[in-house]
């Protein structure tokens, strides 16, 4: 099968395509697994953190992507495994369209996994990374870990869906946000264009406010509805009950800090920081970035009840996010354009 695959941990600033166009075996699944034939696979900035090594690294070589549409091919029964991984097991159908998200398994026994938090389990196993992702034709996943993708998403469409959206749905979770309070988006991409659009349905009241280097991208903020957007330095007109930061670097963290209203929440949505400006977060300054109880919280993964949840709430109420497309054979101009800041809304990849 075809498929695009990263050999080395590589920057890009030296190596503008790190992915190697490649025929490899076609993945055999085992007892539990399900086979997928890929339509589409979404680009994440998570890939060019796993390709320039700020995550665990991956096991390589390996098939990155994570936001996995397919049709189901084949699968095996479930008869080994135990009876929890088949709790909200969705019935499995030959030709059925499914997904895969970042999770790709948890140990199912932890106390974190039986508190409805396996995203934090010590065993998580994350798609593209521990195991070969969407980048490909075809790929193996465990049964129990799938998505069905309703009727009313496309291929393309689902693809953001399952990451971008559904790790945004959890950022706004954990923003404790009630209807009417201010809501900022610090950085507008494949993520947070989303949760605009998610916040604009569960929150109709509230002012959502946007941060962004690229006019660009403020322009399409307000495009969506935003009530203000400004750059990531500019002080916005009030001050904010929460913030939603999914930038790669560490300045806008300072800065959102200083926007936030008393006993606001700064919920940080982005599996790594790059290092280049980290002494910038190590300046905070404690009366105007940290006191008048403001919080600062990490979204770290997501669960399946995250993916499910935003799935059907897309669904019924006809979220759905901006994407260009792409070629399995183009993902390294897809991901040289991210890291380059050239984005509206999301990057698909069209495989089959």
């Amino acid at each position: 099968m075809k498929a695009m695959l990263l050999r080395e941990i590589t920057p890009l600033a030296q190596n503008q395509t790190p992915l190697s166009f490649a025929d490899i075996p076609e993945p055999k699944i085992g007892e539990g697994e399900v086979l997928l034939r890929v339509t589409r696979c979404g680009v994440c900035h998570t890939e060019l953190d796993e390709i320039e090594g700020r995550t665990p690294p991956p096991h390589l070589p390996v098939v990155l992507g994570h936001q996995v549409v397919g049709t189901l091919e084949s699968h095996s029964l479930l008869s080994g495994m135990q009876e929890h991984t088949l709790k909200g097991r969705p019935a499995l159908q030959k030709g059925q369209r499914v997904g895969m998200a970042w999770i790709a398994s948890a140990c199912g026994k932890c106390n974190y996994c039986k508190s409805s938090r396996e995203n934090l389990c010590a065993e998580f196993k994350a798609t593209g990374r521990d195991i070969n992702g969407g980048y490909a034709e075809y790929m193996k996943v465990r049964a129990d870990f799938v998505h069905p993708i309703p009727d009313s998403i496309s291929d393309s469409e689902a693809a953001p869906l399952l990451c971008a959206g559904a790790v945004g749905y959890r950022a706004l979770k954990l923003c404790n946000l009630q209807d009417g309070q201010s809501l900022g988006l610090m950085g507008f991409g494949g993520s947070n264009h989303i949760v605009l659009k998610t916040a604009k349905h569960k929150f109709p009241n509230s002012p959502i406010l946007v941060f962004s280097r690229n006019p660009s991208e403020r322009e399409f903020a307000f495009s969506l509805g935003a009530v203000w957007a400004g750059a990531i330095d500019q002080s916005p007109p009030e001050g904010l009950d929460a913030i939603i930061d999914t930038t790669p670097v560490w300045g806008p963290v300072s800065e959102a800090l200083k926007f936030l209203s008393p006993g606001g929440r700064l919920v940080i949505n982005a599996i790594r920081k790059e290092e280049s400006d980290k002494e910038v977060l190590l300046k905070l300054d404690y009366p105007s970035q940290l006191w008048m109880e403001k919080e600062i919280k990490s979204v770290a993964n997501v669960t399946r009840a995250d993916v499910r949840e935003f799935l059907q709430l897309a669904a019924e109420t006809n979220i759905k996010p901006e994407f260009q497309e792409y070629e399995l054979k183009d993902a390294n101009q897809a991901l040289l354009e991210m890291k380059q800041g050239k984005i509206r809304g999301a990057k698909v990849l069209r495989i089959n």
